[in-house]
């Protein structure tokens, strides 16, 4: 049987980033992914991040990738690839499957970094090809290199909904218009800007109401919202289009963490149900850690930070760092994982999360 020091489950910008912090500290650590390449979300990612140096403003989201692979190999953490894991046993036995077969790794600490997936809206044409999410169509343009359709529609303006609206531009197609069900928009000031800017328009308190079409997309008929979220009669437009793109919210993957016998709690803006953990990412089970999306949907930036945050706590709690090393390196992260919850769009994630950590210490 395998075994490790810690085995980290998901190698998106979490995993990654707690797998390069705790194999500094000298630990064994290995990364279990089910996809064919590691690096998750980031490598979708062709614009350049916010926030301070510290946060990697400036860098693009696939080149933060590519520095954290670099890492994970100079640090000689060990990648498994195609790997679904399926299980989490008594004494944190890790069942997983890779080409065919079924695989065990038996670690001392495990990190639950399974990030989140996208929601899906219910409408009238909901099911005809051409309907995806926005991070379906991102990987399409960025990672394939191929055009989900030439007129589109995007539904939501959040960070997603706005940078891939941006995005499927720069990839040649026509963003026809963006429409979001709330009274103000969702995302940054500046992602709104530049789409704008760019001619496309977008329509507040507005959702889609029927797509057209009998074997594929083919227009789009939109109705104005209410204060109570209700149609408003005779406010129907029609667009042409031949793709819908949904940008409505993820939800935390949260299937190990139920199944290894996590405690939750229910925090809407936090996706729903999230595992409950300490300030040292440590969920209700001894030894079983959470970082990143899982915990809650945030940022990449923010779900890098819980990362280190873990990979800092899983190595002191083994010996890697002693106490007063382990608080130095816990506090520096905490620093910026506050930085990046203030502000209008932050302060609704920092009073969440700190509901979170009640919850934890409720429990203690």
């Amino acid at each position: 049987m395998k075994t490790t020091d810690i085995a980290v489950i998901g190698a998106g910008p979490a995993g990654l980033s707690c797998a390069v912090e705790a194999a500094k500290s000298g630990a064994r650590v290995t990364v279990l992914d089910e996809n064919l390449k590691p690096g998750g979300q980031l490598f979708k990612q062709i614009h350049k991040f916010f926030g301070s140096r510290e946060h990697r403003a400036g860098i693009r989201g696939f080149r933060i990738g590519q520095q954290l692979l670099e890492a994970t190999e100079r640090l000689d953490v060990q990648v498994l690839l195609d790997a679904a894991v399926y299980g989490i046993y008594e004494d944190r036995l890790i069942a997983y499957i890779t080409d065919g077969r079924d695989h065990t790794i038996k670690a001392k600490k495990i990190v639950l970094a399974t990030g989140a997936s996208e929601n899906a809206l219910a409408f009238p044409g909901c099911t005809l090809p051409g309907v995806m999410g926005a991070g379906a169509a991102q990987t399409m343009i960025n990672v394939n290199r191929v055009l989900p359709g030439k007129k589109i529609i995007m539904v939501g303006s959040g960070n997603v909904g706005l940078i891939v609206s941006y995005q499927l531009m720069q990839a040649g197609a026509d963003v026809v218009a963006l429409i979001e069900a709330a009274p103000k928009i969702g995302g940054y000031g500046v992602h709104a800007g530049k789409i704008r800017r760019a001619g496309v328009p977008i329509y507040t308190s507005t959702t889609i109401k029927e797509v057209l079409g009998e074997e594929k997309v083919e227009g789009v008929i939109t109705a104005s919202l209410d204060e109570k979220w209700q149609h408003i009669e005779d406010t129907e437009k029609r667009f042409e289009a031949d793709t819908v793109c949904l940008a409505v919210g993820l939800s935390p993957l949260t299937e190990l963490a139920w199944m290894a016998g996590c405690e939750f709690t229910f925090i809407p803006p936090l996706g729903g149900h999230v595992p409950i953990h300490d300030r040292n990412m440590e969920s209700t089970l001894t030894g079983v850690y959470i970082a990143g999306d899982i915990t809650g949907v945030e940022e990449a930036s923010s779900a890098m930070e819980e990362g280190r945050l873990a990979g800092v706590a899983c190595a002191e709690s083994l010996g890697y760092y002693n106490e007063k090393q382990a608080l130095a390196l816990k506090n520096e992260i905490w620093d910026r994982l506050d930085a990046l919850r203030t502000g209008p769009f932050g302060e609704g994630r920092f009073t969440a999360k700190l509901k979170q950590l009640e919850a934890r210490r409720q429990l203690a």
